[in-house]
């Protein structure tokens, strides 16, 4: 007969606690396969409990499989392979724990940030509140495939009006985050393609192709973006380009370059571009810089873009246009994926765009970016530094570059503004493969997450630390 001694100090109920002492005894094989267990009424009155809590207990234990239920014969112990239930759980000796990264600054020039100061907040809350009060319904059920139509609508009108991208609604597919949408992308155009990207360039995203296995090909630049000629002497039919604002280097792909770029698209069936258009909303001196979709009349162009500059990363929105060709195989094909974006932060978002609210927060947002950085590069051109440094595509975009002429390599930049408690983020960095002629002692600077405050500091530390 079994005996256990209940805890009545412990707050677990007495079912649980026999059920646990029994599922242990079997692990150890105290309890052998195919053995007889007391009855619920004989064990109920050895044990001085009710039937029910034994009858609990029996029942959670069939439910898992250590005990069996025969009619009118009781309760027997299941036959099972035991080696694995008495093998040492594995342990780790040092767990594992996903840090970004451990070091901390006190001034960190990173380009993946915002101004989180700068999020409309009490906008967004006060939609949220409406969302949840009209939309009831809506945001419990499953929205379309490609995303809310009321979300894509907005994109499309803000495309065609601010970035001269031609699409209609059908062809915006929303998900969440560029890395979900590119792996779609590679499923859609297939993993034996060939894919190039600029070098240097966007470093996850040859993570993301290389993750998905299938073969890049690095592709470097000259001083008017991606070389079409080196572009032209690998194997690749699809291309991955940032051609509004080249990241990190900052060019602006001419008209001349895009065509070309165009056309070498339009000689082969397969081959498209996948124009990148992550920061193309800032902008600071003259006008915006058409998309290169706006050109495209052959459907060779895959347009991408995100939310993630213009309102936070942690957001999750991005979206695509296809081409008309390519809409159809991907409604063909994988309509059978759920929108990765939950339905609340849709409807928030299309209200936020539909009422007016998004062009005034970029217009705000612009004027606190062009003010952080005009502060950065008046603080550089008063200190000591000012003689021996270039500062490169600061027109556009969130970072520039400082080709610092001081002796210095890059490596020796970066550490001893690291010693300085301040990060900066070497060029050598960006680079998918070694090239000979790639600018020296030359790093990358992100304003758009220090506070106007910080920056005087920041690049007094940096005088110092870079002082020869």
């Amino acid at each position: 007969m079994i005996t256990f001694i209940f805890d009545n100090n412990i707050k677990m109920p007495m079912y649980e606690q026999l059920y646990r002492f029994i599922r242990v005894e079997i692990e150890n094989g105290r309890l052998h396969s195919d053995e007889k267990m007391p009855s619920k009424r004989k064990l109920a009155i050895h044990l001085k409990i009710s039937t029910i809590t034994v009858e609990t207990a029996y029942a959670q234990l069939v439910a898992e499989g250590y005990l069996r239920a025969v009619q009118k014969s009781g309760y027997f112990v299941q036959s099972y392979e035991s080696n694995l239930l008495n093998v040492e759980p594995f342990i780790p000796e040092t767990p594992v724990i996903y840090n970004e990264s451990q070091e901390k600054y006190d001034y960190d020039f990173k380009t993946n940030v915002v101004g989180t100061n700068l999020f409309p907040f009490t906008t967004w809350a006060k939609l949220a509140r409406e969302v949840l009060s009209e939309s009831r319904n809506e945001l419990l059920n499953i929205t379309h495939p490609q995303g809310s139509f009321l979300l894509r609508k907005e994109i499309a009108d803000y495309l065609y009006n601010f970035r001269g991208v031609k699409a209609n609604t059908e062809q915006i597919v929303v998900g969440a985050g560029s890395e979900y949408l590119m792996g779609l992308i590679i499923q859609l155009l297939g993993r034996k393609n060939i894919y190039a990207v600029e070098n240097p360039g966007y470093s996850k995203i040859y993570k993301i192709f290389q993750s998905n296995d299938v073969t890049t090909v690095p592709v470097s630049l000259d001083e008017q973006g991606l070389s079409v000629n080196k572009l032209r002497k690998t194997k690749a039919n699809v291309v991955h380009v940032t051609p509004s604002h080249q990241f990190p280097l900052g060019i602006i792909m001419p008209i001349s370059r895009r065509i070309s770029l165009l056309n070498w698209a339009s000689e082969s069936s397969d081959r498209y571009i996948l124009e990148d258009d992550y920061d193309s909303e800032f902008r600071f001196a003259g006008h915006p810089i058409p998309a290169l979709q706006g050109l495209d009349f052959l459907g060779k162009v895959i347009y991408i873009n995100a939310f993630t500059k213009s309102l936070a990363p942690s957001l999750r929105i991005s979206y695509i246009v296809l081409p008309p060709q390519l809409l159809e195989v991907y409604q063909k094909r994988f309509m059978f994926y759920s929108c990765t974006v939950p339905n609340f932060e849709q409807y928030i978002l299309s209200k936020f765009m539909c009422k007016g609210y998004f062009e005034r927060h970029l217009n705000r947002m612009r004027n606190a970016y062009k003010e952080r950085r005009d502060l950065f590069i008046n603080a550089i051109s008063r200190s000591n530094l000012a003689d021996s440094i270039d500062i490169i595509g600061q027109d556009a975009g969130l970072h520039l570059l400082m080709q610092i002429k001081n002796g210095l390599n890059e490596t020796q930049l970066v550490n001893r503004a690291k010693d300085a408690s301040v990060r900066v983020y070497g060029l050598s960095e960006y680079y998918n493969s070694v090239i000979q002629n790639f600018p020296k002692s030359t790093v990358v600077i992100g304003y758009s997450g220090l506070q106007p405050s910080q920056i005087d500091e920041a690049v007094k530390r940096l005088e110092k630390a870079w002082k020869i």
